[in-house]
């Protein structure tokens, strides 16, 4: 495999998972300061709240099973079919949200249709990792696997930064307008993210890895009886995204309707952070190819399970200069140790046949409960004072992460064909199925 090849493919996943990520975390940063009001407005505020970041954790209950049904068409028919639905799915469904009623147009209908497109949001992300991760890692050259895979979770950085920013302008709208009318701009923007994602996806060619693997007739069941150990292993280690859904989401939250800090404010701190990430990611995910997965990866969920404490508690204390600090290091340089990492760590657990299923439905069912950290750290942590407990949490989810990690075997230094099958086998070239 040509190092240019690596280059292309590692940029059209950079740009794709840029775009499909931007429409997802729209989404979040408005269910964290708007859809209280619009669609929830009969509650309590503090009600209203909850219920807001709970439609942002049903998106990720669809991603499980999005995940056995996109994982089994992209190692039975190609990556490439997966990566141009989930972006053309996400597109839709998240200018869809933009168009929809207010609760006071027509009542508990509009909760209901923000349910239903959140679910969609859901189906179409639990594929994209997997699918644009299993595509670099197999382009790669093998001993840069770890840099180009990364490269798929620097666009989900820009996908956040190019979220945020456009609702910098948005979140600093009069109160009217904002609820009225500027809150759904950012997704009717979706409709540039469709078009331009699939001009680049559609260029893609398949890896040369999956042209040459015999296609199994049910991935899934090659998976579950040959690496349910590692499919459990990126589960447990994947609820360490847990700590980008607080960061994002929760801590947004309690800054701004807690604590009373600035929108603006606290939209830079994000914006700031994965701007830092966007540079730590590939460095990070480089040293991997030199000491190893594990060693970066554990240490990212090390650092993640301090610095929630400092970053929190500056946010309960009203003090911007350590907000800006703290989250700076916490989620733009400590956590791209786990975001440049992840893709190449897990990619290398599966062998080639199963690999987008092994990847999609590890990490979705990780996600899943990530995706619901914000709500429950919401109703466990409620109060200025409630942080002390949301910390306690999230360092408790870093904890049994890099422990899952620890349990596995290193492979960065393994050869691709080989990725996936027992320490001392090696693989026998199979014949191509049409």
């Amino acid at each position: 495999m040509t190092t240019s090849m690596a280059r292309k493919t590692a940029l059209a996943a950079w740009i794709g998972s840029a775009l499909e990520y931007y429409d997802f975390f729209i989404y979040g940063t408005a269910a964290a300061l708007v859809f209280n009001k619009v669609f929830f407005p009969a509650t309590s505020p503090a009600t209203g709240t909850l219920l807001a970041l709970a439609t942002f954790g049903v998106g990720y209950l669809a991603r499980p099973v999005g995940a056995f049904v996109l994982g089994h068409v992209g190692d039975r028919f190609g990556r490439k079919k997966v990566l141009v639905f989930t972006l053309l799915l996400m597109g839709v469904t998240t200018f869809a949200v933009g168009c929809l009623p207010t609760y006071a147009s027509v009542g508990v209908l509009a909760p209901v249709l923000l349910v239903v497109l959140r679910l969609l949001q859901g189906l179409s992300a639990s594929g994209e990792q997997a699918g644009a991760n299993s595509m670099s890692l197999e382009h790669a050259p093998e001993d840069r696997r770890g840099y180009f895979t990364s490269f798929t979770l620097s666009g989900t950085q820009a996908g956040q930064i190019l979220a945020t920013a456009i609702f910098l302008p948005v979140a600093a709208l009069p109160q009217d307008d904002l609820l009225s009318w500027g809150w759904r701009v950012p997704f009717w923007c979706s409709a540039l993210v469709v078009v331009v994602g699939l001009v680049i996806r559609r260029k893609i060619d398949e890896t040369a890895e999956f042209k040459r693997t015999k296609v199994a007739k049910l991935p899934v069941a090659v998976l579950f009886r040959s690496h349910w150990r590692d499919v459990l292993r990126v589960v447990v280690a994947a609820t360490i995204a847990s700590v980008s859904t607080i960061f994002t989401v929760y801590a947004l939250s309690y800054a701004v309707n807690t604590i009373g800090l600035p929108r603006t404010s606290m939209l830079w701190v994000g914006v700031l952070a994965n701007v830092v990430a966007l540079a730590a990611i590939p460095l990070l995910a480089g040293l991997s190819d030199r000491i190893g997965r594990k060693p970066v990866f554990i240490a990212g969920c090390v650092g993640c399970a301090i610095l929630i404490f400092p970053y929190l508690w500056s946010i309960s204390i009203g003090s911007l200069p350590l907000v800006f600090v703290f989250g700076i290091l916490m989620f733009g340089v400590v956590y791209s140790g786990i975001n440049g990492i992840w893709p190449s760590l897990y990619g290398e657990m599966f062998s080639t046949e199963v690999r987008l299923s092994g990847m999609a439905i590890g990490t979705q069912f990780g996600f899943a409960i990530a995706g619901l950290a914000p709500s429950v750290v919401s109703a466990i942590g409620s109060g200025r004072d409630g942080w002390v407990g949301v910390a306690i949490f999230t360092a408790a989810v870093c904890a049994l992460s890099a422990a899952a990690i620890a349990t596995g075997r290193e492979t960065f230094r393994r050869p691709t064909a080989e990725l996936g099958l027992p320490a001392r086998e090696t693989r026998v070239p199979a014949t191509v199925q049409a």
